[in-house]
C-alpha cells in the first residue's frame, strides 16, 4: 500500500511540473509580446513626449513658433501659461496656451557644459 501512494505521490507532483512548465509556455508568447510592445511603442513615444515638454518649457522671447492650429508667429510676452504671439502682416498679437505650441523654429545654442 505505501507503494501505491509513493507512486501516486510521484505522478501527481510530475503533473504540477508539468502544468506549471504549461502555463509558462502559454503565457510565455503574451508576456513577450508586451515587452517588445512597450519598447516598440511605449518608450518613445514617452521620450518624444519629454523632448516636446522641455521644447514648450524653452520657449524665449522673440523665437519663431507654430501652433497646432497652424499658425507661425513670433513670441512677444511669456507668462506661467500663456504665451502671447505676433502674426505677421498687420502685427496682430495672439495669446495661447503653452501646450498649444506645435514646434519652435528658432535655434538656440546651450551654453551648458
Amino acid at each position: 500500500m505505501n507503494m501505491m501512494n509513493l507512486l501516486a505521490a510521484s505522478t501527481t507532483s510530475a503533473e504540477g511540473a508539468g502544468g506549471a512548465m504549461s502555463l509558462l509556455i502559454t503565457i510565455g508568447p503574451l508576456i513577450l509580446m508586451f515587452v517588445i510592445m512597450y519598447f516598440i511603442l511605449i518608450r518613445p513615444q514617452k521620450k518624444k513626449d519629454k523632448e516636446t515638454q522641455k521644447m514648450r518649457q524653452n520657449v524665449q522671447v522673440g523665437d519663431e513658433i507654430t501652433t497646432i492650429g497652424g499658425i507661425i508667429g513670433l513670441v512677444v510676452s511669456l507668462k506661467e501659461d500663456n504665451v502671447v504671439i505676433e502674426t505677421a502682416g498687420e502685427r496682430n498679437k495672439i495669446r495661447i496656451k503653452r501646450w498649444a505650441i506645435q514646434s519652435n523654429a528658432t535655434i538656440h545654442d546651450d551654453l551648458e557644459g
